[in-house]
């Protein structure tokens, strides 16, 4: 693996544990000389775990849309900034630039980065280990949820799989470097519609 998208809030959360494990993952990723890909902000937990890796001599991209470089106060203090135009090329450009994807704690757009890139595994469009930092039980609820989705018939097991779960940072890089994408032939059971 040569680099990582990390999603992740631009508040810093209510708890000073979500910048530590920002922390922590910045050293696990520096540690395994493995970039870092992420939102192109300097504040909150975005800008906690780009400047940590950046003070440790890792390499950091950050990929921002020009309209939010005023409001997010994009960081200029990284390997390398990449202003584009919107935000389906910000996050088409992380995509391609990522061997897998990592959720830290953050709030809709998080959210909704790291469950259209889950989709894009389900659909086939690339076989890319996804995880989820789970720190201090922040994504247990969501975890909840999905297995709910699973007993309701909204989504199948193995997409469900597809999203690995992981409090440590070191172990959630040691399931990444073995990652093996599993096998799923189809999406839709067409004979249970019929």
């Amino acid at each position: 693996m040569k680099r990582i998208c990390v999603y992740c809030g631009s508040s810093p959360g209510n708890n000073p544990v979500y910048i530590q494990a920002a922390e922590a993952l910045a050293e696990a990723l520096v540690h395994r000389n493995i970039g870092l890909v992420y939102g192109g902000a300097s504040v909150g937990v975005m800008g906690a775990i780009a400047n940590a890796v950046m003070r440790q001599g890792g390499e950091v991209i950050g990929i921002i849309p020009q309209a939010l470089m005023r409001r997010e106060i994009g960081n200029d203090h990284l390997t390398e900034l990449q202003v584009v135009d919107s935000m389906h090329e910000r996050k088409a450009a992380m995509a391609d630039q990522s061997d897998g994807f990592i959720a830290l704690p953050g709030g809709m757009g998080t959210l909704e980065e790291i469950f259209e890139i889950l989709t894009w595994a389900q659909l086939g469009f690339h076989q890319k280990p996804c995880a989820l930092l789970n720190v201090n039980h922040y994504y247990d609820s969501l975890q909840n949820f999905l297995q709910h989705s699973v007993a309701e018939g909204f989504l199948k097991t193995e997409h469900h799989q597809l999203l690995q779960v992981h409090t440590d940072p070191a172990t959630l890089l040691e399931h990444f470097q073995a990652f093996s994408p599993p096998r799923v032939d189809k999406w839709l059971d067409r004979q249970s519609q019929l």
